[in-house]
Parts: structure tokens; sequence; C-alpha cells
């Protein structure tokens, strides 16, 4: 798959940091640090617009090392970013811990992922067919 990318900031381009990586980093592109207060949130451009092929997004996630070491991670996860958009990344950061965190310029603030996806046809029915599950919700398949 091919995406076009436009870089506006002086980050290297997003790379796969190892062979088997699902996502790519995607990198703070601030003129000033960030001082993200604990549960505070904050919008971080990337300087990063993309052009995404037809039935495709891309999925901006957390770090996971950010995550367990510093508590960082996105209010909106993942956050979906739509073929036609043609704005700046940006990433909603959370800062789940009890210590304050810097951001500067250049940091490696979350991943982006590509995914295939299709839109729905609606078939309106009056009733939908009988499964074992039926109905139940969040817990109802057992504790294990």
């Amino acid at each position: 798959m091919n995406i076009k990318i436009h870089n506006k900031s002086s980050n290297p381009l997003p790379s796969y940091e190892t062979k088997f990586s699902a996502g790519v980093d995607l990198r703070a592109n601030i003129s000033e640090d960030i001082l993200l207060k604990p549960f505070e949130r904050c919008l971080v451009k990337t300087g990063i617009f993309l052009e995404i092929p037809e039935a495709y997004e891309a999925q901006v996630r957390p770090r996971s090392g950010l995550a367990i070491k510093k508590g960082i991670s996105l209010v909106n996860s993942p956050g979906t970013i739509d073929a036609d958009y043609r704005g700046e990344i940006g990433v909603i950061l959370i800062n789940m811990s009890q210590d304050d965190f810097k951001i500067t310029q250049g940091d490696r603030i979350a991943q982006l992922v590509f995914a295939k996806c299709e839109q729905a046809n609606w078939i309106e029915v009056e009733q939908l067919n009988e499964t074992e599950r039926g109905a139940g919700g969040f817990g109802s398949t057992g504790e294990k």
C-alpha cells in the first residue's frame, strides 16, 4: 500500500522501527515544550499530512512504553483518520499519572497503524436472528 505524505515538520518521515512493526511512530512538531500536568490533556501537532487510500483508515494509538513507564495515553484510542481527511495529524494525549510529563520537539508520542475498512449497507429488518448469547452484554460469557 502506498501512502502519500507531506511532512511540514523538521522530523524524519515516520518509519517502522522493526521488521514486523505494525505501526510507525508519530513525533511531536512543536515550537515550545508542553508540560502536561496529571490528568490534563492536550492536542499535539505532528506536522504530518496524509493522503490515505479509499477503503483504508489510519489509527492513532498509544505507545505502550509511554503508557507503562509514564502513564501517557490517548483520550480517543484509537483515533481514526478517515481517507478523505487532508489536515494535519494531531494527537490528543492525556497524562494519567501523578507526575508532570514534558513533551519536547521530536518526541515519539503515538503510533500510526493503517487498516482496511468497509462501509456498511444497512438492511432494515423487524427482527434479528437468535444466537446462544442473545442480548448478553458485558461479562455475560463468563469470567475466564
